[in-house]
C-alpha cells in the first residue's frame, strides 16, 4: 500500500473506533508521527472539575500509537507499556497531543508523546513501547 493511503487509512480506522465517538477526536498521520485534538468538556472531568487523568492517557498513548503504526504497514500494533506524566491540570479548552517514534528495530517501536492545553503549553506528557500484533491492518474496523 502507498505511504499516503496507509496515512488516509489509519485515520479512517481511528475514527471508526467506538471510544472516539466519545471524544470527536481530529487526528493527522505522517511518517513516524502524529497529531490529535479534542475540544475539552465537563463529561471528561473528575469530581473536583479538571480533565480526568484517563483522557490524558488516551491522548498521549493514541498519539504515540499513530506515530508508532504510521511506519508499519501491514499490521496492527499493540501498546506493551506506557508510562503518563500529568505535568499541568487543563479544564476547558482543547487538548492535542503530538506523538513521534524515536527508535524502532525488528520486534519494536519506542514513541513518546506531549499533550499541550489551548496556549501551546505543555500539560503531560508519555511514553511507549509497541509491538506488531498477528492482526493484518485490513482486518482491523475502519482501515480499508
Amino acid at each position: 500500500m502507498e505511504t499516503r493511503n496507509h496515512f488516509e487509512s489509519l485515520i479512517r480506522m481511528y475514527a471508526a473506533s467506538q471510544i472516539n465517538e466519545i471524544y470527536r477526536p481530529a487526528i493527522k498521520v505522517s511518517e513516524g508521527k502524529s497529531e490529535i485534538e479534542i475540544d475539552l468538556s465537563s463529561k471528561f472531568h473528575h469530581s473536583a472539575g479538571g480533565v480526568h487523568g484517563s483522557v490524558y492517557f488516551k491522548m498521549l498513548d493514541d498519539a504515540a500509537f499513530f506515530a508508532a503504526n504510521s511506519l508499519e504497514p501491514k499490521f496492527f500494533v499493540l501498546t506493551t507499556s506506557f508510562t503518563i506524566y500529568i505535568t499541568r491540570p487543563v479544564a476547558t479548552g482543547k487538548m492535542r497531543s503530538v506523538g513521534k517514534v524515536v527508535n524502532q528495530n525488528n520486534s519494536q517501536f519506542i514513541a513518546e508523546s506531549i499533550a499541550y492545553n489551548s496556549e501551546g503549553r505543555e500539560i503531560g506528557r508519555g511514553n511507549g513501547v509497541f509491538v506488531r500484533s498477528k492482526l493484518p491492518l485490513i482486518k482491523a474496523a475502519g482501515y480499508a
